[in-house]
């Protein structure tokens, strides 16, 4: 096995593994702990296999909002085909920080890919938090921001196309809106890391509009800086799991044409302490 850093702030390839052997499998949590973002090499999984994975990591949540497939109810389907112009997960963004104990992270399976293009970016809140000043640190400390999914899978155009198209679930509940420390200690690594995100954050608590949209927007141009970044570039096989807590995301929607079909697990993760 051979791990290879992308960048000096996130992210690793993995080669030589293979995650049916369970001596790979511990080697591969090692790598996941230290680096947020992994992409194991060709392994060209079966939903089984993906699944047998998926729970050698963790308990497994069942997407409530995304299709999932057929066969397999525990598996989530990412597709963006040939003629649709959108991508699910354009904007920055950490997956389920709408819930309550937010999920460990996402596992993705690589079934159909365009020859160039979908790649995935990744920004490792670890680092931003660290190249923050200590003033804005100071700010920053003891404040706790609000998280929701109206906005986002219920009412917005782009949900209710990709509802028409089957892409998103067709009767997603409106649900509360809940709490998290804006900067938390990570589970893993007990590093501090910066716990907002673009798409699903809807203010800071106890704050006007104005004050709070003028600090997240503050923190949002700071996250995407391209020292914070890795990006995975995919191929048919590859798998990639990252950390929710430690990392925004992004898909890169440039292969209007192609179809991109892959498959999503992913993994419950634990309430949230504040640094």
């Amino acid at each position: 096995m051979k791990i290879v850093p992308m960048t000096r702030a996130i992210g690793a390839d993995i080669y030589g593994a293979d995650v049916r052997n369970k001596d790979d499998v511990k080697a591969i949590k090692d790598a996941f702990a230290q680096y947020s973002v992994i992409s194991v090499r060709d392994q060209s999984l079966s939903p089984e296999e993906h699944i047998d994975f998926a729970e050698a990591i963790g308990q497994i949540n069942i997407n409530r909002f995304f299709t999932p497939l057929d066969t397999h109810p525990n598996i989530a389907i990412v597709l963006k085909e040939a003629d649709q112009q959108g991508a699910i997960g354009e904007e920055w963004h950490t997956d389920h920080s709408y819930d309550q104990e937010p999920a460990l992270g996402s596992i993705l399976s690589a079934i159909e890919m365009p020859q160039v293009g979908g790649d995935t970016a990744f920004s490792s809140m670890a680092a931003a938090y660290d190249g923050l000043s200590d003033k804005f640190k100071d700010i920053l400390d003891g404040l706790e921001a609000w998280h929701g999914t109206e906005h986002v899978f219920v009412n917005s155009p782009a949900a209710k196309k990709a509802r028409a198209e089957g892409r998103l679930s067709a009767n997603p509940n409106i649900e509360p809106d809940v709490k998290h420390p804006l900067i938390i200690k990570h589970p893993l690594s007990g590093r501090k890391c910066i716990y907002v995100n673009p798409q699903f954050t809807v203010g800071i608590d106890g704050m006007a509009k104005g004050e709070s949209d003028a600090i997240l927007n503050g923190i949002y141009k700071h996250c995407v800086r391209p020292e914070f970044q890795c990006r995975v570039r995919w191929k048919e096989g590859d798998l990639t799991m990252w950390d929710n807590r430690a990392t925004w995301h992004k898909a890169i929607n440039d292969y209007h044409g192609h179809r991109r079909y892959m498959h999503r697990i992913t993994i419950e993760g634990c309430a949230l302490e504040a640094a």
